[in-house]
């Protein structure tokens, strides 16, 4: 088993205690310094985590991966809202296209209602609301204008952290008619693509690329 601990925004201190639990029943523990600061000695060396990750599932090892506080709840991400029939904001849209011509890519996180709430000129409480993956690419797709910008990768996310979680990938057209579950979505809109970035996207794409992780005290697999 291959465990990828979150250790936060700080110093190691900021580890949770799952994470904390686990570490301390492994047989060997690497620091990984590529994409945090920490002032630590006789570290290894560390490829990016999706490299790891293919060469572990390459080489028939399972892994699991312990989430943390990371520098997106801290900076905060891009929403997508719901529309209605007389607001319908594309200012998201404008964010989601300069990170497009810079490379980076766009973590979206998806408009939610999860109280009754007064409707728009109307008396009358609506139900909870939440925005499915589907409903926000069906929204995008109304603002763009070309068919590449159609053909932009992306990833769906459903129930993140909830013992069982969806990921799926394709072009943003594709994935339209995907049903990921139960809420909450959110979506990741690629920038450039690197290699090992295309890899692991394979394994959560195409016509049997709907990937369920189950999330077990003992392990991470995708069925």
């Amino acid at each position: 088993m291959l465990y990828f601990i979150g250790l936060g925004l700080g110093d190691a201190k900021y580890i949770t205690v799952k994470g904390l639990e686990i570490v301390r029943q492994c047989s060997r523990v690497y620091l990984e310094d590529y994409t945090s600061i920490l002032w630590y000695k006789d570290v290894d060396e560390a490829t990016t985590h999706s490299d790891l990750v293919l060469r572990a599932l390459n080489a028939g090892i399972q892994y699991h991966v312990v989430h943390n506080a990371s520098i997106m709840n801290a900076v905060g991400c891009l929403s997508i809202v719901f529309w209605t029939d007389t607001w319908r904001p594309e200012s998201f849209y404008d964010k989601i296209k300069k990170n497009r011509d810079m490379g980076p890519h766009t973590l979206c996180l998806l408009g939610n209602l999860p109280i009754p709430y007064l409707s728009r000129g109307r008396n009358i409480y609506e139900p909870p609301r939440y925005m499915t993956f589907a409903q926000a690419a069906e929204q995008l797709l109304e603002i763009l204008q070309n068919q590449r910008d159609r053909d932009t990768v992306c990833v769906g996310l459903a129930q993140i952290r909830a013992e069982v979680q969806t990921i799926h990938s394709g072009t943003l057209q594709e994935l339209m008619s995907c049903d990921l579950g139960g809420p909450l979505h959110s979506m990741i809109i690629s920038g450039h693509l690197h290699s090992l970035e295309v890899d692991m996207l394979k394994l959560f794409s195409g016509p049997e690329g709907l990937k369920t992780l189950k999330m077990t005290d003992s392990s991470t697999y995708v069925s």
